[in-house]
Parts: structure tokens; sequence; C-alpha cells
């Protein structure tokens, strides 16, 4: 089976597309598309409502099977005021870019010290007009990790802040994680479960 993964990130395709292998999905991104691709608004309070948002008006125009995700960012012992959530790389308005991104959050650490941080997900998964998921589980929040102001040097793009996270359980930057433990970070394993119940032997 074929799903689009309704997004132009490939760094987040490759790991999706790695976490969902073993149901023999065959994921796909916007970029690889020749056509006319709606502009689609992230208007929604919730990674939940930014999904489904997303999800519907692409199917809408493109009517293949599909699927989008959204997260916020959220942290312990910060003002209600500056918590992230569904605006990650909004700021005050202003859409940054993986290097505003990456300084503002660095700012953050800086001045709170390290943060301890997390991404709550949800995805929604278009089959066809009578066949419409979406979940925002718990097995879909990542695991708590540390948000810092000393970054790695190594820099990958569509994952600015991949570059200022450490992992609490070995206390290595994402980047220095093994494939499979930096895979399990990227994509939590309800993502896995979601696809197993909604898509199941056809993805095979």
């Amino acid at each position: 089976m074929r799903l689009l993964y309704a997004t132009g990130n490939p760094a987040k395709i490759e790991a999706m597309r790695r976490r969902i292998s073993i149901l023999g999905i065959e994921i796909y991104g916007l970029e690889s598309l020749d056509a006319k691709l709606p502009q689609v608004p992230e208007t929604g309070k919730s990674p939940l409502e930014n999904a489904i948002q997303k999800a519907k008006a692409y199917f809408a125009v493109l009517k293949v099977p599909l699927f989008s995700c959204d997260s916020g960012l959220y942290f312990d012992n910060v003002p209600e005021e500056i918590q992230p959530g569904v605006n990650v790389r909004t700021v005050n308005g202003k859409r940054l870019s993986d290097g505003q991104m990456q300084a503002y959050y660095m700012g953050l650490a800086k001045e709170y010290g390290d943060l301890t941080a997390r991404y709550k997900n949800a995805i929604c998964l278009v089959l066809d007009e009578n066949h419409v998921y979406s979940a925002m589980e718990t097995s879909m929040e990542s695991e708590p990790f540390l948000m810092t102001s000393r970054p790695h040097p190594k820099n990958n793009p569509g994952f600015p802040l991949d570059s200022i996270s450490i992992d609490l359980k070995s206390g290595k930057y994402y980047y220095d994680l093994q494939e499979g433990r930096l895979d399990a970070v990227a994509v939590e394993h309800g993502f896995l479960t979601f696809f197993e119940k909604h898509v199941g032997n056809r993805g095979k």
C-alpha cells in the first residue's frame, strides 16, 4: 500500500518510513508530486486539530490515501505565555527559519536553564471519504528530553531543535544516538500501533 505523508520535510518522511517499514507501507512525500498543492492554514489550537485540518485539505485536492501529522512542544516550569504548543516554529506571529528557531530556543534554555521538554503528537489518516481516522494518544508523546543552550556541531535541515536536544536516558545529543534509538525518539511507538490498527494487512 502507498500512503502520501502530507509534508515536504524529507527528514520526517525518512524517519516515518523506517519506523513503520515492517508493515510494508510505501511512504512518499509532497515533493514527489507533480500537482498544484493547496495552501493549508494551521489554525488549530492543538496538534490534533492541525493534523485533521491538513489531512482533509490535501485529500480534498489530491484524492489519494494520505496522512498528516502535527506536534506541539511543551516545557516544564516555564510561564504559560511562552509555552510553544503548536506554534513551535512561529513566535510572535513570525515564522522562523531553522537557524532562527534554534537561536530562539537556545535563548530560552539560557534564560531558564536546561529545559525538560516533550512533544505531544497527533495524526490524521484519510484512506477515502468514508475512512478517516485520527488520534492524539499518550503513546504518541515523546519521552521527556532536555533542551539545552549548548548546540551540537551537527545540524540536520528540517530538525533544527535536534541539535540542542539531549536524550535523558543516555545523556547523549539526539545526533549521537544510534539509529534505532533515534527512530524511537523521532517517531513514537504509538504511530506504529495506529497504522497497524487502521491499515493492517492492507499495507502488505
